[in-house]
C-alpha cells in the first residue's frame, strides 16, 4: 500500500474537476466521474509519483466506493419512509413484476437473436434486466424528487430487483458453475430476505417510540456513531445472510425515517454520501479499461437502445396502472434505466464459468452508456416525455386523437418541465 494516501490524493482531485466541469455545463456529476474515472487507470503509463495507474489505492478506492453505495442508499430510505413504502405495497409488487417481466424477456430475445448458447443468453439477461441502485439513489437525491407520487414505485422496483437478483443469482450461478440449478438455494434466497423486510417493517412500526428515545442523544459526536452504528451493522448483516448490502442501508434509512430526528440525520449524512458517492463512480469508470471495449461497441448500444425503450414502456405501464399521469410513468421509466453494479457482478458468473469471453467487454460498454445515459434521461424526463408526445401527435390521424390530452400512452395530461417539491418545499 506504499503510497496510497498520495494516489486517493490524485483520484480525490480529478473527482473535483469532474465535479467543477459538471457544475460548469449544469449537468449531472455521475457521467463526468464515470469518464474521468475511465480516462486513468491501469491502461496509462507511470510517471513517478504521479501514478494514475492506482495501482496501490486501488482496493481502498474499491472499498470506499462500496461506502458510497451504503450512504446514497441509506439518505434515499431516509428521504422516503417506511409508512409511504407499506402503503404502496401491492402497487410495488406489480410494479416490480412488470418492470422484470419486460426487461427480462427483452434480454432473453436479445441473447438468443445475438446467437449465443443458451447460457449466455441466461447471463446477458440478468445484466439487461438490472438496474443500478447506486445511480438511481444518486438521481432522484440530486433531483429533489423524493416527495413525486412516482417515487414511490421506484424506491419499489429497486427492492424488487434485489428479491428478483437474489432467485436469479441462485438459479443461473447453479446452472454455469455447479451445473445444475438448485430451486432450493433460490427459496431459502428469498426467506431470508422476506425475514429481513419483516423484522425491519416490524422495528419501524412497532419500536418508533424507543427508537425516538434512543436516538434523543444531544451529543452530535455519539449521535453521528449511533447512526453510522445502525447502518453498517444492518448493511453489513444484511450481506452476511445473502441479500445485497446496499438494500439493508436502503431499509435501515426507511425505518430511521419515521422518528423525530430525521432531518438531523439527513444534515449529518448528506456531505458523507456526496464524497463517498463521487467515489463510487470514479472507482466504477477506474474498473473499465476502454482499450480491450472495441469488440462489443456495437452489441451494446444495440442492447442500451433495446433497455431504454423497454424502460420506457415499462414505466408508462406501470404509471398507468398505479393512476399516475403520463411524465410520472415516463419518469419511473427513464430514472431505473442505468445499469452498474449488480451488472457488473452478473457478468463475473460468465467469467466464472468460462463463457464467451465477448461477455465482459459487452458488459463494460452497456453498463458504460447506460450510467453516462441514464442520468440525462432522468433529469431531461420531461423533455423526453413532450417529444414522444409531439412525435405521436404528428403520427397519428387527427379523428384518432380522442385522447391527445391524456399523455403518450394514455395516461393522464401532466405539464411538461413541472418539478414536483420534495417534504422541505424545495423544487
Amino acid at each position: 500500500m506504499e503510497h496510497a494516501v498520495l494516489e486517493l490524493g490524485f483520484a480525490v482531485v480529478l473527482m473535483a474537476v469532474a465535479a467543477a466541469l459538471a457544475n460548469r455545463f449544469r449537468v449531472s456529476v455521475v457521467p463526468f466521474l464515470i469518464l474521468i474515472g475511465l480516462a486513468v487507470g491501469p491502461h496509462l503509463p507511470h510517471w513517478g509519483l504521479l501514478d494514475l495507474r492506482f495501482t496501490n489505492s486501488a482496493e481502498l478506492i474499491h472499498f470506499l466506493g462500496r461506502v458510497g453505495v451504503l450512504f446514497l442508499l441509506f439518505y434515499l430510505g431516509l428521504e422516503f419512509s417506511l409508512r409511504r413504502l407499506v402503503s404502496a405495497g401491492r402497487s410495488i409488487a406489480v410494479a416490480g413484476a412488470i418492470y422484470i417481466g419486460i426487461n427480462l424477456t427483452l434480454g432473453l430475445a436479445f441473447g438468443w437473436l445475438v446467437g449465443w448458447p443458451i447460457r449466455e443468453i441466461l447471463v446477458v439477461a440478468g445484466i439487461t434486466t438490472i438496474s443500478s441502485s447506486a445511480i438511481v439513489a444518486k438521481m432522484l437525491a440530486d433531483l429533489r424528487r423524493a416527495a413525486r407520487p412516482e417515487t414511490g414505485l421506484i424506491v419499489g422496483i429497486i427492492m424488487f430487483e434485489d428479491v428478483f437478483l437474489a432467485v436469479y443469482m441462485s438459479l443461473v450461478s447453479g446452472l454455469i458453475l455447479g451445473g445444475t440449478a438448485s430451486l432450493q438455494s433460490a427459496a431459502l434466497s428469498v426467506g431470508i430476505i422476506a425475514v429481513l423486510l419483516l423484522a425491519l417493517f416490524t422495528l419501524g412500526r412497532q419500536l418508533g417510540h424507543h427508537l425516538n428515545r434512543w436516538f434523543n442523544i444531544p451529543s452530535q459526536e455519539i449521535f453521528i456513531l449511533f447512526v453510522f452504528a445502525a447502518l453498517f451493522m444492518v448493511a453489513g448483516l444484511s450481506e452476511t445472510i445473502g441479500v445485497a448490502e446496499a438494500i439493508g442501508a436502503l431499509l435501515i434509512g426507511l425505518v430511521l425515517a419515521e422518528t423525530d430526528h430525521v432531518h438531523r440525520m439527513e444534515q449529518i449524512v448528506l456531505p458523507f454520501r456526496d464524497f463517498f458517492g463521487a467515489v463510487f463512480f470514479f472507482s466504477f469508470g477506474l474498473s473499465i479499461d476502454p482499450l480491450g471495449l472495441t469488440d462489443a461497441i456495437w452489441l451494446a448500444a444495440a442492447a442500451a437502445a433495446l433497455t431504454i425503450a423497454g424502460n420506457f414502456t415499462a414505466g408508462v405501464i406501470v404509471g398507468r396502472i398505479a393512476g399516475l399521469p403520463g411524465q410520472g410513468g415516463a419518469n419511473i421509466g427513464l430514472t431505473i434505466v442505468s445499469r452498474g453494479e449488480f451488472s457488473i457482478v452478473m457478468a463475473s458468473l460468465a467469467r466464472a464459468g468460462d463463457l464467451l469471453a465477448i461477455i465482459q467487454p459487452f458488459t463494460a460498454v452497456y453498463v458504460l452508456i447506460l450510467s453516462i445515459l441514464g442520468p440525462i434521461l432522468t433529469k431531461e424526463s420531461n423533455r423526453v416525455y413532450a417529444g414522444i408526445t409531439r412525435v405521436r401527435s404528428a403520427a397519428t390521424p387527427a379523428a384518432w386523437r380522442t385522447s391527445a390530452e391524456a399523455g403518450p400512452l394514455g395516461g393522464q395530461s401532466d405539464a411538461p418541465g413541472e418539478e414536483s417539491t420534495d417534504r422541505r418545499g424545495t423544487p
